[in-house]
């Protein structure tokens, strides 16, 4: 049996001439996720990402064996 999580990461954009900006800011923050539940022993499985008006939600969708 499987237990799944959920994690959403939530990013707003800004007046910049960067067009890149939310994915410089957002990867440090992504990469800490992923160890912080790596370290615990959930596996990615899959994500997804949507926007909507000024924010960028990323989701990352976890899995591990339940215990």
């Amino acid at each position: 049996m499987k237990e799944y999580k959920v994690e959403a990461l939530v990013y707003y954009s800004k007046v910049t001439l960067d067009k890149e900006h939310i994915i410089k800011s957002s990867t440090a923050d992504i990469q800490e996720k992923l160890d912080e539940y790596g370290r615990q022993g959930w596996r990615l499985v899959s994500t997804d990402c949507t926007d909507f008006g000024f924010a960028v939600y990323f989701y990352l969708y976890f899995e591990k064996d339940k215990s």
